[in-house]
């Protein structure tokens, strides 16, 4: 299929990338892109039509479960370590006046 690449498109390519590319790095570069041209061709070749589309390798699905509350109320067990509480809730010292 040999697709040929430019001069023109290694040179906007190199500005979008921000590169200085030399004369050898643009002709190997232009060789490098005519070789994945070719081989994105060659992939078109192939038959994908009993081939499902996915948007992951691997089998991706919410598990989803009840929200049940499995420790219960422990405010009183909680609260017995602070060093102090007041109307159920620990007592801080002031950060600010």
């Amino acid at each position: 299929m040999a697709n040929v690449i430019s001069d023109e498109t290694i040179e906007y390519v190199g500005i979008l990338a921000k590169l200085e590319l030399s004369e050898d790095e643009k002709e190997q570069a232009k060789k490098d892109m005519g070789s994945m041209l070719d081989y994105i061709d060659k992939l078109g070749e192939l038959d994908t039509s009993s081939v499902e589309p996915m948007s992951h390798v691997f089998p991706v699905e919410n598990v989803f479960r009840e929200d049940v509350v499995t420790n219960g109320d422990m405010r009183d067990e909680l609260l017995s370590n602070a060093p102090g509480e007041k109307d159920g809730m620990f007592v801080v010292p002031r950060t600010f006046d």
